[in-house]
């Protein structure tokens, strides 16, 4: 691969998964500008990486996933970039509003966009059908 603002933008979004596949945290926030937004999946906008770390906190508490099939595409000019994957999870502990867990598995399709940044993910929005879950661990 040539190294263009594309480029670069494909591998700073697969570096960002590879590092979630392996449960590295502390890899992925290095990915993350400071003040990075995050767009939970039918919630709030979160802003900051110290939100981040609680959002993943819980996740990582109620939530063993790991994401397969995962393609990425990303715009001539590397700022802004998307990607479609499969997730492969199991419900380990309740999460706030949601049925109670019992170590269900569910495979669901999701995608997520990215605005890009000084090399940086700035904006990452999660997407995934909601009404599915629920009906794979309810």
């Amino acid at each position: 691969m040539t190294d263009t603002p594309q480029s670069a933008a494909l591998q700073l979004v697969q570096a960002y998964y590879a590092a979630f596949n392996a449960g590295d945290r502390a890899a992925m926030l290095a990915l993350l500008t400071d003040d990075v937004a995050h767009d939970l999946n039918q919630g709030a906008r979160e802003t900051g990486r110290a939100a981040f770390v609680a959002f993943m906190q819980r996740m990582d508490a109620s939530y063993r996933e790991r994401l397969e099939d995962i393609v990425v595409m990303a715009t001539a000019d590397g700022r802004r970039a998307a990607a479609e994957y499969v997730v492969h999870g199991a419900y380990l502990a309740d999460d706030a509003g949601l049925p109670p867990a019992k170590g269900q598995r569910y495979v669901l399709p999701g995608g997520a966009f990215f605005d890009i940044k000084g090399g940086r993910i700035a904006r990452v929005s999660n997407y995934y059908n909601l009404e599915d879950w629920i009906a794979q661990v309810g």
